[in-house]
């Protein structure tokens, strides 16, 4: 059993550790409860309002040249993610609090919709004698890009407390999700899917 004992618990560390980052899926809705950092606060006496979701497009691959020529699918090497741990709000009330994590939904979705951007932008523009920094232009094109609506959005919908316009924009980056569908990080694109993307 002492063997055994130190084991369990470095397996449930890492199962605690692993919960606090979720992947992008659609059938997960971020709550209040998924805003853990510290600096989360739900008080009366704060006089304004703050969100950060945590959200962010991840991508790393690990693979000899061989490998790396001859692959053209890095669905599964980009990953939207949302950190619970960085993941940010300050509220005076419950009410704006809840806003703000529709925000934080709408940011996450966004991620996902970036994600699936790049994977296609990647699989479209990588060749056999590709570089293997071949995706660092586009990955902060797409970076830059998502910001910026990102903050077009934060800005039209007054951080969230304008839940019409709010659902109206989170409802496009989901049609445009849809419409990325093969670029989910588990599908593997059609072959014949050649032509560039701009």
């Amino acid at each position: 059993m002492r063997v055994l004992l130190p084991l369990i618990l470095f397996l449930s560390q890492i199962s605690v550790s692993s919960q606090t980052i979720l992947e992008w899926s659609p059938d997960y809705k971020i709550s209040l409860e998924d805003f853990q950092s510290p600096q989360t606060e739900i008080n009366s006496k704060l006089t304004s309002y703050s969100v950060f979701s945590g959200a962010d497009m991840e991508f790393s691959f690990r693979m000899t040249t061989v490998e790396f020529m001859f692959t053209k699918n890095f669905n599964s090497k980009v990953i939207a993610t949302f950190n619970k741990k960085a993941a940010v709000i300050t509220a005076p009330d419950t009410t704006t609090a809840i806003s703000l994590v529709n925000l934080g939904q709408y940011s996450f979705d966004l991620a996902e919709l970036y994600s699936r951007k790049f994977r296609r932008k990647m699989h479209d523009q990588k060749g056999v004698f590709s570089n293997v920094s071949f995706f660092q232009p586009m990955h902060h094109h797409l970076q830059e890009e998502m910001n910026a609506e990102f903050a077009l959005v934060l800005k039209a919908t007054d951080l969230g407390l304008k839940k019409d316009l709010l659902l109206e924009a989170r409802q496009k980056v989901l049609l445009e999700i849809e419409e990325l569908s093969d670029f989910c990080k588990e599908c593997k694109p059609p072959k014949h899917n050649r032509q560039k993307n701009p």
